[in-house]
């Protein structure tokens, strides 16, 4: 063969091996959206290595507050999420963006804030007594406002107050938790965490758990696989091994198993 059309020959070749390769390298990864408290809390470096290893499937993690991991997931930018505001996750579903939701695990807010604690709601286990306080005293509070799990949960609280916080103490801070905790921590304000991020944070800030324990602080976490008949590249054959995974007993363990700083901070929860 004269050596130009040995060159094509081979160029060809290997633009076709290329192509022939591409889907299955693209099935050995997924994209998963899902929140800053999984992130933040180092839960989701302990637990997807062991994920990756047992699969040889690479998760790519996209740290975000709820409502744009959701969003992410409707626009087909993932294969699956991982999120925690169960009346978004059920319209999320109803509306046909998701498939096969479960539950996986649960932790609980708190009401993190200074030592000093000048609203004076230390001990405290109603969340609305406390707020209250916090809004009748003018002490500072930093709020999410990113639309998060947590920012939806805080929102949901002062609707049932009746009370529209504003002025210059309530700060809108559009940031993810751990942000926001080195930022209350900075301002000497109070602020609503999840207590598996406030725990890889409590150092860092110097803020001190105020309030806990009332029922309507329960925080469930869930996972959704992306339609895959409305997004027909979706991975959803690797976004259902990690469903899979997370919800079996070997996933159910290791989540069981994270702690920092001694602390438990996550439950697992998966009904098989």
């Amino acid at each position: 063969m004269p050596r130009p059309m040995r060159l094509i020959a081979v160029t060809v070749a290997f633009i076709l091996s290329g192509l022939l390769a591409w889907p299955a390298s693209a099935q050995n990864v997924i994209k998963m959206s899902t929140t800053t408290s999984t992130e933040n809390s180092g839960l989701l470096g302990y637990l997807l290595p062991a994920f990756e290893a047992s699969s040889g499937i690479k998760v790519q993690v996209i740290s975000v507050g709820t409502g744009k991991a959701l969003e992410l997931a409707k626009n087909g930018d993932v294969d699956v999420t991982l999120v925690h505001a169960r009346p978004a996750e059920d319209k999320f579903v109803a509306d046909g963006h998701g498939v096969n939701r479960r539950d996986v695990m649960y932790n609980d807010f708190i009401i993190v804030g200074p030592a000093s604690d000048p609203a004076g709601i230390r001990g405290g286990r109603d969340v609305l007594a406390a707020l209250r306080k916090i809004a009748d005293s003018k002490a500072r509070f930093i709020s999410r406002g990113d639309n998060s799990g947590t920012d939806q949960m805080e929102k949901s609280y002062w609707k049932l107050l009746g009370i529209v916080p504003t002025g210059n103490n309530y700060l809108v801070a559009g940031l993810g938790m751990g942000e926001v905790l080195t930022m209350a921590g900075e301002l000497q304000g109070y602020t609503l965490s999840d207590r598996a991020t406030y725990g890889a944070y409590r150092a860092k800030s110097g803020l001190a758990v105020l309030v806990e324990g009332d029922p309507r602080m329960f925080n469930p976490y869930g996972i959704i696989a992306v339609n895959p008949a409305k997004y027909k590249d979706i991975n959803y054959q690797g976004a259902m091994r990690l469903i899979d995974w997370i919800t079996s007993a070997p996933g159910q363990k290791k989540i069981a198993e994270f702690r920092v700083d001694g602390q438990q901070l996550f439950f697992p929860s998966a009904q098989r």
